[in-house]
């Protein structure tokens, strides 16, 4: 099987989620072929919410069987809505499931990450600005934020081998996203 995620920006995003999704599925014991999508460029959370868009997308890539759109909820609690109504529209013939991070990618980075002894998960969690006021500082004090992404490719790599740690730690949307994609694999 092929699989595409579909970020809100991949500049950043790929270096998250591509090693996080091989290791997922390799996990569920299925290894894949996971591609970021990087043309068209989407520049932000609306475009990729952008139905048309989102069909020429789908368009281009017809060697495809999995379809992931993640975007970060960023506050927005009606966004998981939108999600469903997208997933809705472009689930046929090929699987399309799409999830917002609460509230930021990085969120999902950060919770497979050993994190500072005085960061408490539960405030990092429920911290809108994830990325500015816990990844950034993460990366710099890990001596990688000049690597590629701001330090994202080290610290998306190191996270991902804690898969199931994101899993247990982001129920609500990276947890609930990995089983409904298993359950997906077992009828496939």
């Amino acid at each position: 099987m092929n699989i595409l995620i579909i970020p809100e920006d991949f500049r950043s995003d790929q270096y998250l989620l591509k090693p996080l999704f091989e290791r997922l599925f390799a996990d569920f014991g299925r290894p894949q072929t996971v591609r970021v999508c990087q043309n068209p460029r989407l520049r932000g959370v609306q475009e990729a919410l952008n139905i048309e868009r989102l069909r020429e997308i789908v368009a281009m890539y017809p060697m495809v069987d999995i379809i992931i759109l993640c975007v970060d909820r960023d506050g927005v609690i009606g966004r998981r809505t939108r999600l469903d109504e997208i997933e809705k529209e472009l689930t046929n013939p090929r699987i399309f499931v799409a999830e917002n991070a609460w509230e930021e990618i990085e969120t999902w980075t950060l919770a497979g990450l050993d994190l500072p002894s005085d960061w408490l998960w539960s405030k990092v969690r429920a911290e809108i600005s994830v990325k500015e006021q816990y990844f950034l500082p993460l990366a710099r004090r890990l001596g990688v934020s000049d690597g590629p992404g701001g330090g994202r490719r080290a610290l998306g790599e190191r996270a991902s081998r804690r898969v199931r740690a994101i899993r247990q730690k982001c129920p609500e949307d990276f947890g609930n996203l990995a089983n409904r994609l298993e359950r997906l694999l077992v009828d496939a």
